[in-house]
């Protein structure tokens, strides 16, 4: 017979792939997390994991059977949901993570709220990057993330929230800042740009938006590259130059700094944001919750697609 508690400690080795770290992460001696494992492997007469190995790595068939048995525990941990639905208002821990383009805007939009009208809902939230995202994602890790798509994931379920359209922050006086809309084609001729970090999402769409209608590569501007947008806000408004923000930091800036903030030209570009999941998540009630509550607190015209076009990063 197999049981959830074999399946667990399969997913626990998977993840950590280190027998003694799955077992304390599974709270329980690291001979029993063995035992029980090995009496799986002999219940289906294969072995799952090469032992030979270090770290341990599932075989071609224990690949099959983890994949099997993370489908397995999610759908568990759904009855259970289900059940306590039934039985009482919707609680439990929800794992989520964020991207940092998006994290300090909206995240104290809707936290507050959230935590008011669902007591019985737990956050935990991490910043991470959208390749940390989509890894947590997929070895159960985090329940949803929050980020920047279509990412073009098979295991992953995209819901879309709203749609942010990306803009141009100047420095005062720049030429830019003298023109109500400024095209990719003008900004790909200057160097004086200052750029997010290689292989950031929101960097990329950038790129991809100035790509996609011009020859002109927009790498060549680039001098300088930072994590953070509120730095290179700053750096534009000490040093000089123009960089790239989202809509929803837009939104925070001061009267006299929205002077400075310029749109493209033709088209909208828009960054499509999404609850991501694995398709079966276990916590989808929770998860169509927080849908709810960031959807009641971003600007109305932001949940209107039709207003421009998506930007792809990848």
């Amino acid at each position: 017979m197999i049981t959830i508690t074999q399946l667990e400690y399969v997913v626990a080795v998977d993840t950590y792939r280190h027998f003694a770290n799955a077992a304390e992460k599974c709270m329980v001696t690291q001979p029993t997390l063995s035992m029980q494992i090995k009496k799986l492997e002999e219940y289906l007469g294969v072995i799952i994991f090469d032992r030979s190995k270090q770290p341990v790595i599932p075989t071609d068939v224990g690949r099959l059977i983890i994949d099997q048995a993370r489908d397995i525990l999610r759908e568990s941990a759904q009855l259970e949901n289900i059940a306590k639905g039934y039985h009482q208002n919707i609680s439990g821990r929800l794992n989520i993570a964020i991207i940092p383009t998006l994290a300090p805007f909206l995240l104290p939009l809707f936290i507050g709220k959230m935590i008011e009208l669902h007591p019985g809902i737990k956050l935990n939230i991490r910043e991470l990057t959208t390749a940390e995202i989509i890894h947590q994602l997929k070895i159960d890790e985090v329940d949803v993330g929050i980020l920047s798509t279509p990412l073009h994931e098979e295991q992953i379920y995209e819901d879309p929230m709203f749609y942010e359209e990306i803009k141009i922050y100047t420095q005062f006086g720049h030429p830019f800042s003298k023109k109500k809309m400024v095209s990719p084609e003008e900004i790909s001729r200057r160097s004086d740009v200052w750029m997010l970090t290689n292989g950031n999402c929101f960097r990329n769409q950038v790129i991809n938006l100035c790509k996609n209608q011009y020859s002109n590569d927009v790498n060549a501007a680039v001098n300088y590259e930072s994590g953070s947008l509120e730095t290179l806000k700053k750096l534009v408004e000490t040093e000089g130059g123009f960089t790239f923000l989202p809509e929803l930091a837009v939104n925070e800036l001061s009267s006299r700094q929205l002077n400075q903030v310029v749109s493209f030209e033709g088209q909208v570009p828009l960054r499509e944001i999404s609850l991501c999941y694995v398709r079966n998540a276990a916590k989808k009630d929770m998860i169509d919750i927080l849908k709810q509550c960031i959807k009641e607190v971003v600007p109305i015209e932001m949940l209107n697609k039709s207003r421009g076009g998506i930007v792809e990063w990848r």
